[in-house]
Protein backbone atom coordinates (compact mmCIF):
# COMPACT_ATOMS: atom_id res chain seq x y z
CA UNK A 1 0.00 0.00 0.00
CA UNK A 2 3.39 1.89 0.51
CA UNK A 3 1.41 4.00 3.57
CA UNK A 4 3.84 6.64 5.52
CA UNK A 5 3.73 7.90 8.70
CA UNK A 6 4.15 11.56 9.24
CA UNK A 7 3.10 12.23 12.65
CA UNK A 8 1.16 10.55 15.73
CA UNK A 9 0.55 12.22 18.67
CA UNK A 10 -2.14 11.95 21.13
CA UNK A 11 -4.28 14.45 19.45
CA UNK A 12 -4.01 12.95 16.07
CA UNK A 13 -2.31 10.77 13.30
CA UNK A 14 -1.24 11.46 9.67
CA UNK A 15 -0.02 9.36 6.82
CA UNK A 16 -0.20 9.56 3.31
CA UNK A 17 -0.33 6.86 0.70
CA UNK A 18 0.76 6.98 -3.13
CA UNK A 19 -1.90 6.41 -5.90
CA UNK A 20 -0.06 4.46 -7.76
CA UNK A 21 -0.32 0.92 -7.38
CA UNK A 22 -3.42 0.91 -5.74
CA UNK A 23 -5.77 2.07 -8.22
CA UNK A 24 -8.62 0.57 -9.53
CA UNK A 25 -9.19 -1.13 -13.55
CA UNK A 26 -10.31 2.77 -14.70
CA UNK A 27 -7.49 4.50 -12.84
CA UNK A 28 -8.77 5.99 -9.95
CA UNK A 29 -7.70 5.07 -6.22
CA UNK A 30 -9.65 2.45 -5.52
CA UNK A 31 -12.68 2.69 -2.09
CA UNK A 32 -10.71 -0.34 -0.42
CA UNK A 33 -7.17 1.58 -0.78
CA UNK A 34 -9.26 4.71 0.87
CA UNK A 35 -10.27 2.30 3.85
CA UNK A 36 -6.84 0.53 4.66
CA UNK A 37 -5.73 3.64 5.17
CA UNK A 38 -8.43 5.01 7.66
CA UNK A 39 -8.39 2.03 9.20
CA UNK A 40 -4.55 1.75 9.42
CA UNK A 41 -4.52 5.41 11.07
CA UNK A 42 -7.97 4.70 13.31
CA UNK A 43 -6.67 1.38 14.58
CA UNK A 44 -3.13 2.33 15.56
CA UNK A 45 -3.93 5.50 16.78
CA UNK A 46 -7.07 3.78 19.33
CA UNK A 47 -4.18 1.11 20.35
CA UNK A 48 -2.27 4.26 21.55
CA UNK A 49 -4.71 5.28 23.67
CA UNK A 50 -6.03 2.40 25.82
CA UNK A 51 -3.32 1.39 27.54
CA UNK A 52 -1.22 -1.42 28.68
CA UNK A 53 -2.79 -4.64 28.76
CA UNK A 54 -6.06 -3.63 26.74
CA UNK A 55 -6.73 -3.94 22.80
CA UNK A 56 -8.70 -1.86 20.71
CA UNK A 57 -10.14 -3.82 18.19
CA UNK A 58 -12.67 -2.41 14.93
CA UNK A 59 -16.21 -3.37 15.19
CA UNK A 60 -17.79 -0.76 12.66
CA UNK A 61 -16.13 1.41 9.73
CA UNK A 62 -17.81 3.31 6.81
CA UNK A 63 -16.34 5.31 4.32
CA UNK A 64 -17.81 8.24 2.10
CA UNK A 65 -15.76 9.39 -1.13
CA UNK A 66 -16.54 12.46 -2.61
CA UNK A 67 -13.57 13.03 -5.03
CA UNK A 68 -11.24 10.90 -6.89
CA UNK A 69 -7.23 10.93 -6.80
CA UNK A 70 -5.25 9.73 -9.81
CA UNK A 71 -2.24 11.36 -9.50
CA UNK A 72 0.77 11.61 -6.70
CA UNK A 73 -0.35 11.02 -2.84
CA UNK A 74 -3.28 11.33 -0.53
CA UNK A 75 -2.85 11.89 3.17
CA UNK A 76 -5.14 11.06 6.00
CA UNK A 77 -5.67 13.07 9.14
CA UNK A 78 -7.21 10.83 12.21
CA UNK A 79 -8.65 12.40 14.82
CA UNK A 80 -10.71 11.13 17.82
CA UNK A 81 -14.23 12.37 18.06
CA UNK A 82 -14.86 10.38 21.06
CA UNK A 83 -12.70 8.74 23.42
CA UNK A 84 -14.12 6.40 26.38
CA UNK A 85 -13.46 3.36 28.43
CA UNK A 86 -14.93 0.47 26.39
CA UNK A 87 -15.62 2.41 22.46
CA UNK A 88 -12.72 4.69 20.70
CA UNK A 89 -14.47 6.60 17.32
CA UNK A 90 -12.09 8.33 14.93
CA UNK A 91 -12.67 10.39 12.16
CA UNK A 92 -10.51 10.34 9.01
CA UNK A 93 -10.18 13.15 6.46
CA UNK A 94 -8.12 11.77 3.37
CA UNK A 95 -6.80 14.56 0.75
CA UNK A 96 -5.52 14.67 -2.44
CA UNK A 97 -2.03 17.13 -3.04
CA UNK A 98 -4.33 19.72 -3.59
CA UNK A 99 -5.98 19.62 0.02
CA UNK A 100 -9.05 18.54 -1.66
CA UNK A 101 -11.28 16.30 0.55
CA UNK A 102 -11.31 13.11 -1.00
CA UNK A 103 -12.96 10.48 1.77
CA UNK A 104 -13.94 10.81 5.52
CA UNK A 105 -14.06 7.08 6.84
CA UNK A 106 -15.17 6.62 10.52
CA UNK A 107 -13.72 3.50 12.78
CA UNK A 108 -15.11 2.89 15.48
CA UNK A 109 -13.09 0.43 17.95
CA UNK A 110 -13.92 -1.33 20.96
CA UNK A 111 -11.93 -1.92 24.01
CA UNK A 112 -11.02 -5.42 25.42
CA UNK A 113 -8.54 -6.72 27.90
CA UNK A 114 -5.47 -8.51 26.22
CA UNK A 115 -5.96 -11.99 26.03
CA UNK A 116 -3.38 -13.58 28.01
CA UNK A 117 -1.56 -15.80 25.58
CA UNK A 118 -0.39 -12.63 23.68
Amino acid sequence: MGIEWIEFTADRAVASMPVTGNTQPAGLLHGGAYVVLGESLGSMHANSLVGEGRLAVGVDINATHTRSATTGRVIGVCTPIHIGRSILVHEIVISDDQGRRCSTVRITNMVKDMPADV
